[in-house]
């Protein structure tokens, strides 16, 4: 029989053709007496039924993803279930405070004139062009750092590049958009 390597996140396990198979057909079948299961158990904690059938797509490929790591397999049911409601809760919060910075925000916002915000829709533009001008390896650390907000090692992780690196193409970036700005600010007094 054919050996087969199998990457699952984390680790390589070598398996050969007939046992992926099999664990394949058997996920298959565990999946198709659950599968109502998972969008139920997100539905519940969502209470919006969009959010609940991506929480289930979710649940399916997490448990499809670590199926071989299940010893039990009579308790696929509650393993899915219990994946399906921590991504559930996960999405949850996250909107919560997605919410909660939006509504801050409004809050903060003093009120605005249409001057105000013409001249805010057109330094956005401003802001959007001059981001786009710059190198794609400045770009890339400027988007993730300042605009996703992820701290530096995060960067750092997710580009495969040194911390220090990260430091020094993001304050580069910023540097670039600065003096982009401060042009841009002389030429708005002057008219």
């Amino acid at each position: 029989m054919q050996a087969l390597a199998v990457r699952h996140p984390g680790s390589a396990v070598s398996l050969d053709a007939g046992q992926t198979s099999e664990l394949e057909r058997e996920f298959g079948q565990r999946l198709a007496d659950s599968s109502a299961l998972a969008f139920r158990v997100a539905l519940s904690v969502l209470r919006n039924r969009e959010d609940a059938e991506d929480v289930a797509q979710e649940a399916f490929l997490r448990a499809y993803r670590n199926f071989h790591r299940l010893r039990d397999r009579e308790r696929f049911r509650a393993w899915l279930a219990r994946i399906a409601w921590r991504l559930a809760l996960d999405r949850r919060r996250s909107a919560a405070r997605r919410d909660l910075r939006e509504q801050q925000a409004v809050e903060d916002a003093p009120a605005r004139t249409v001057e105000d915000l013409a001249a805010a829709s057109e330094f956005r533009a401003r802001l959007d062009a001059a981001v786009e001008e710059l190198p794609e390896k400045l770009r890339q650390v400027l988007i993730l750092a300042a605009i996703e907000g992820h701290d530096m090692a995060e960067v750092a992780r997710l580009l495969g590049l040194p911390e220090g690196t990260v430091k020094s193409r993001l304050h580069l970036a910023r540097k670039r958009l600065m003096e982009k700005f401060a042009w841009a600010a002389k030429d708005l007094k002057t008219t």
